[in-house]
C-alpha cells in the first residue's frame, strides 16, 4: 500500500474520533451540567430507569457511528419530530383523567398534575406545540372555542336579512336572484352529463409561450386571444341606497374616439370597416358585437362565441371591486348606453350556452341578467326563465319563482308562465320517489291549471299542435273556442306572446306522455265551455281589456330571440325603424353622457341626376354648398361660378361631339379572293 493511501486512512480515523458527540464543541463542565440535567428530568419522570439507560446506550451508538458532521442535522429534525414511548403510554391515562374531569370538579387539580408531566416528558416536540386549553365557565362546564367559519356563515346571514329587511320584496327575490359561480362555468354542467375526463381529456397547459391571464367567473380566457390591454372602460358606483349598490361603465377619452370610429363603420355598411378596427381595437366591445352577429348570419358559430366571450372578458375586467355577480344586489341602468352592451353580451351568451346543450349554465346567466335591473326588466327576462328552469328540471324552483313573484307581477297573466307552471306540476307527479299521495296532489293541481291556462289562452292549443306535426281532432279543430276565430280574435299583445311561447318551447310538448295529459285536459275545457262555465266569459273578458299593446323591453326581447313566429307579429312602428344588432331599440329616455359630432355633409344625397354627372366630370362642383351660403353676395357669386362652370361644361361638350369621327369598317374589294393565300 502506498503511503499516500495510507495518509488518506490515517485522516479518516482522526475524522471520525474528532466527531464523537461527546466530545463535539462541548466544554467538561457543560457535559457535566447535561449530566445533571438528564438526572433531574429522570427522578422527576414516572418511567423506570432501565428504559432511560437504554435510551442512552443507543443515543451513545448513534453518535459513534455517525461519520459526517452534516447528519447530524438531520438527525436533529428526527429527534425533533419523534414522540417519546413515555408520552404514548400516558395518552390513555390523560384521556382517562379527561374523562374523570368532566363528571367531577375534584379531579380537575389531578388532571393538571398530569398536564404537567406529560408536557416535561414531550421534549423538543411539546415546546414547539401549543397547549389548547378548555374555557372553563363558573359552572366548570367546559366550552368549545368559536368555530371562524360559523361566525362568518352568521354574519352573512345577518347581512342578508339586513339588506332584504330595507328592501321591499328582497325575500322575494332571494331565491330568484341568487346566482352561483361554479354553475357560471359550462364545464361544470358537461362534466356532470359526460365526466371531468370527456370534457377535458388530456388536455395539458403549455408551459412555452404560454399567456397569463387574469382569473374570471364569466369566461375564460383562451391563449389564442390578443394580449388584453384595458381599452379605456371603467366601472363606477353611483351610489349606495336600500342595500343595493347602483354601478355604471364609462369610456374613456380614447374610448369615446373608437366608438365613433365604429358608428361611421356600422353606416359603411361594410364588416370589413368592422374588422379593420378590431385589429387596431381588440377588445372593442360593440365592434366585438356587430361582428359576432355578422359571423352568426355566415354560420360561423364558433368565432361568434368566441368574439362575445372575449367581450364578456373585456367587461368583467372593468368591474368595479364592490360589483358582485351573485350577491343579486348590484344594479346597472339600461338607460344609460354605455351599460346596454353587458346586457347584450350577457343575454347572447346565454343562447349559445343553450344551442351548446347547457340549459343549466344558461339558466344563471338569465338569472345573472334578471338581477342587474329586476324592476324594469330591459330585456324581458322572464318570458325565457321558465323554459330554461324547465329545461334544466329545476321544478322546485320555477315554482318558488311563481309563488314569490306572482302577488307584485302577476305572471299568471303571461302565457309562459301559465303553461308552463301546469307542464312543471306534470313533470313532478310522473317521478317515481314520491309517495301516492303526493303523486295524485301534484297531478290534480296539473290538470287545474293547463285547464285555466287553456281557457285563458286558447290561442295556444293550434299553433303548438301544428308545430309539434300533431293532428288535432275533428271536434277540437271545428268547435269556435279552438278554431281559427280564437286566433284572429287576440289582440296584437296577446298574438306576439303566444307566437313567442309557442315557438320556443314546442319541443317541450312533444312527448308522448304530455300529449295524451293535454289531450284529456282539451276535452274537459271543451265540455266546461259547452256548458258555459263563468270562468270562460271572465277570462274573455280580460282578454280584451288588457294586451292591446306590448311594451317596448317585450318586442326588444322578440327582436333578440329571432323566432319566425314571433317577429312577424311585431308592429309596424317597430319594423319600420332600423334595428342595429349592438344596440336593439333603445330606450326612447336614455340618458347618455357623450354625443357624437355632427359630420360634415360632403356628399350629394339629395343630389339630382344632372348634379352627380357634374360631380363625375368635376369634383370641385358643390350645387348645395353655393345655395347654404347666407350671404348675398356670396350666393350671387356662387351663382356666377355656377353658371360659368356650366358654359365651360357645354362648350367642351360640344367640341367633343364636333370631333367625334366614325370610323367605317374595311370592305372587301375582292370578294372572290382565295382564302389559301393567308396559309
Amino acid at each position: 500500500m502506498s503511503t499516500r493511501a495510507l495518509r488518506r486512512l490515517r485522516g479518516k480515523q482522526r475524522g471520525q474520533e474528532a466527531l464523537d458527540l461527546g466530545d463535539l464543541g462541548e466544554s467538561p463542565e457543560e457535559q457535566a451540567e447535561a449530566e445533571t440535567e438528564e438526572e433531574q428530568l429522570d427522578s422527576a419522570t414516572v418511567s423506570p430507569p432501565s428504559n432511560s439507560k437504554g435510551r442512552k446506550g443507543k443515543k451513545n451508538k448513534a453518535q459513534k457511528n455517525i461519520s459526517n458532521i452534516y447528519e447530524l442535522i438531520c438527525d436533529a429534525d428526527n429527534e425533533v419530530e419523534k414522540i417519546s414511548p413515555d408520552e404514548e403510554a400516558e395518552k390513555p391515562e390523560k384521556n382517562k383523567a379527561s374523562g374523570t374531569g368532566k363528571n367531577n370538579n375534584k379531579d380537575s387539580g389531578n388532571l393538571d398534575q398530569n398536564h404537567e408531566d406529560v408536557s416535561t416528558k414531550s421534549g423538543v416536540k411539546k415546546k414547539k406545540k401549543k397547549k389548547k386549553t378548555k374555557v372553563t365557565s363558573e359552572d366548570g362546564q367546559g366550552e368549545e372555542p368559536e368555530n371562524i367559519d360559523l361566525l362568518l356563515e352568521n354574519l352573512e346571514q345577518s347581512k342578508s336579512l339586513s339588506l332584504q329587511s330595507e328592501d321591499c320584496g328582497g325575500c322575494n327575490r332571494k331565491s330568484v336572484l341568487h346566482v352561483e359561480h361554479r354553475n357560471l362555468n359550462p364545464e361544470t354542467e358537461l362534466k356532470r352529463y359526460f365526466g371531468a375526463r370527456a370534457v377535458l381529456g388530456d388536455q395539458r397547459p403549455r408551459q412555452r409561450n404560454r399567456h397569463f391571464h387574469r382569473s374570471t367567473w364569466m369566461t375564460s380566457p383562451k391563449d389564442s386571444w390578443p394580449r388584453f390591454s384595458r381599452p379605456g372602460i371603467s366601472m363606477t358606483l353611483l351610489e349606495s341606497k336600500n342595500g343595493l349598490q347602483y354601478f355604471t361603465f364609462e369610456h374613456g377619452r380614447d374610448y369615446q374616439q373608437v366608438q365613433f370610429k365604429f358608428l361611421d363603420a356600422v353606416e359603411s355598411m361594410d364588416p370589413n370597416n368592422i374588422v379593420a378596427l378590431l385589429q387596431l381595437n381588440p377588445y372593442h366591445i360593440d365592434s366585438l358585437l356587430q361582428l359576432s352577429d355578422v359571423c352568426r348570419i355566415q354560420e360561423d358559430q364558433e368565432m361568434a362565441r368566441d368574439l362575445i366571450e372575449r367581450a364578456l372578458y373585456s367587461f368583467e375586467c372593468a368591474f368595479h371591486p364592490l360589483f358582485s355577480l351573485t350577491s343579486g344586489t348590484s344594479r346597472l341602468d339600461y338607460l344609460r348606453p354605455e351599460n346596454r352592451a353587458l346586457y347584450l353580451a350577457l343575454y347572447k351568451h346565454m343562447m349559445f350556452l343553450e344551442k351548446r346543450g347547457c340549459p343549466r349554465t344558461a339558466l344563471e346567466f338569465c338569472k345573472l341578467i334578471l338581477s342587474l335591473d329586476p324592476d324594469s326588466d330591459p330585456l324581458c327576462m322572464l318570458l325565457l326563465i321558465d323554459f330554461l328552469m324547465l329545461r334544466s328540471r329545476e321544478y322546485k324552483s320555477l315554482l318558488q319563482l311563481y309563488q314569490d313573484w306572482e302577488e307584485y307581477r302577476n305572471l299568471s297573466q303571461l302565457p309562459n308562465f301559465a303553461f308552463s307552471c301546469a307542464l312543471c306540476h306534470f313533470h313532478l307527479s310522473q317521478q317515481e320517489d314520491l309517495e301516492p299521495e303526493e303523486t295524485d296532489k301534484y297531478k290534480q293541481k296539473a290538470d287545474q291549471m293547463l285547464q285555466s291556462a287553456l281557457i285563458m289562452f286558447p290561442g295556444v292549443l293550434m299553433p303548438l299542435l301544428d308545430l309539434c306535426t300533431v293532428q288535432p281532432d275533428a271536434a277540437v279543430s271545428s268547435h269556435n273556442f279552438f278554431g281559427p276565430k280564437s286566433q284572429i280574435g287576440q289582440p296584437p299583445a296577446l298574438a306576439e306572446l303566444t307566437a313567442l311561447y309557442v315557438g320556443r318551447t314546442y319541443s317541450l310538448w312533444r312527448e308522448a306522455v304530455v300529449m295524451l295529459w293535454l289531450e284529456e285536459s282539451v276535452k274537459e275545457v271543451l265540455s266546461r265551455v259547452d256548458v258555459k262555465d263563468p270562468y270562460v266569459e271572465e277570462c274573455q273578458n280580460k282578454r280584451k281589456q288588457r294586451y292591446q299593446s306590448a311594451p317596448r323591453n317585450i318586442h326588444r326581447h322578440v327582436i333578440l330571440s329571432e323566432i319566425k313566429e314571433a317577429t312577424s307579429t311585431l308592429p309596424l312602428e317597430v319594423t319600420t325603424q332600423p334595428v342595429m344588432g349592438f344596440d336593439p331599440l333603445p330606450p326612447l329616455d336614455s340618458v347618455t353622457s357623450y354625443t357624437r359630432p355632427e359630420r360634415q355633409n360632403v356628399g350629394a344625397s339629395n343630389e339630382s341626376t344632372l348634379s352627380l354627372f357634374i360631380r363625375s366630370l368635376m369634383p370641385n362642383f358643390n350645387l348645395q354648398g353655393g345655395a347654404r351660403q347666407e350671404d348675398e353676395m356670396e350666393v350671387a357669386r356662387a351663382g356666377q361660378e355656377l353658371n360659368q362652370e356650366v358654359n365651360r361644361l357645354m362648350a367642351a361638350m360640344r367640341d367633343m361631339l364636333a370631333n367625334i369621327r366614325f370610323q367605317e369598317p374595311p370592305r372587301e374589294d375582292n370578294p372572290y379572293r382565295d382564302d389559301e393565300e393567308w396559309d
